[in-house]
């Protein structure tokens, strides 16, 4: 981590923080909920050592990135842009984007809406799934059935910040490990915290570890860095991806069912909810990722891939990095 360098460059009118190791073609990492640049940790020296340019970022509104307050600020058009100014901003004319989780979609969208900047694409957890008939918040009350979807529950501003920013190492204890693939559930992989019952909070259903552990993949050092992260920032910015998922759907209206058209890899967890519920997106890989290079699901993983298996992750991009080829 020593030979991590971090910039603060002005894109698409914020501040984007990021951190950069080694020297080669560009790959732009993207974070997804709730993280930061540091949830590639594994895999910047690994790129770096197998001749690229890594840059892993703070997405608006986490870290030391810019967090506007307007909600609309956080709206896909505006993720994509600030991607797209950054590879110009870093001295680039191209780079291979990875996204995971909600960085996924970004990562997805801004292939498909700048296919001249980003030559290909790898999503992790999300599945590609193109801008389809339904309005999405009408889809997740459908998934909540009697309960609340829980992107429905973060749609309302101050809500969901209620719930979490009163002790914030609790809160994210208790999301991360209920969302790996070391949570023991009986039922459908991450569908515990997924769903908020009636009046009750997301953290209702939360599993922790045994006391006084963690998970295997995330240390006491790593819990701290994200806990110290969001005591800096709050959760208005992160959630606020969230409360644009309509918005999105109306500004993405030209691309219905639209394919990404450049090499594309997919890296999902049999224990990751997303990847669950992205079956039938996985399914229409071959018409919505008419280049996909592969689709690999890890048995045993659950949400955090690129952090619960570095090595296998590492592996994917490192070989997926080469069939792309350089520019």
């Amino acid at each position: 981590m020593s030979d991590l360098q971090h910039f603060s460059l002005p894109v698409n009118g914020i501040r984007v923080h990021g951190v950069t190791q080694g020297e080669g073609p560009l790959v732009l990492m993207v974070h997804g909920f709730p993280e930061s640049w540091y949830s590639w940790r594994h895999q910047l020296p690994v790129l770096a050592a197998a001749g690229y340019r890594a840059v892993a970022i703070d997405v608006r509104g986490y870290g030391r990135s810019s967090k506007p307050y307007a909600v609309d600020a956080y709206r896909m058009l505006e993720h994509v842009a600030d991607n797209v100014e950054l590879v110009a901003a870093l001295g680039e004319q191209s780079a291979v984007v990875v996204g995971h989780d909600w960085g996924a979609p970004i990562a997805w969208n801004s292939a498909l809406l700048r296919p001249d900047v980003f030559r290909a694409v790898a999503g992790l957890s999300v599945p590609y799934n193109p801008r389809g008939a339904v309005r999405p918040t009408d889809g997740f009350r459908a998934m909540g059935g009697d309960e609340e979807f829980y992107i429905e529950y973060y749609q309302r501003p101050g809500r969901a910040e209620a719930e979490i920013e009163p002790d914030l190492r609790e809160w994210l204890l208790g999301f991360y490990h209920s969302a790996s693939g070391d949570a023991d559930w009986t039922s459908s992989p991450g569908l515990g915290i997924a769903r908020v019952a009636p009046g009750g909070e997301q953290r209702d259903k939360f599993l922790y570890p045994p006391e006084g552990a963690l998970p295997a993949w995330l240390t006491e050092e790593d819990l701290g860095f994200y806990v110290a992260e969001f005591e800096y920032g709050g959760f208005r910015g992160p959630l606020n991806r969230y409360r644009n998922v309509d918005r999105d759907w109306e500004d993405l209206a030209a691309w219905r069912l639209c394919p990404v058209a450049v090499p594309a890899l997919f890296v999902g967890g049999a224990k990751d909810g997303p990847t669950a519920w992205g079956a039938r997106a996985i399914a229409r890989f071959g018409q919505n990722l008419p280049r996909l290079w592969r689709s690999v699901i890890l048995e045993g993983c659950g949400h955090w891939t690129q952090q619960e298996r570095p090595g296998e992750v590492n592996e994917l991009l490192v070989e997926f990095l080469g069939a792309v080829g350089r520019p």
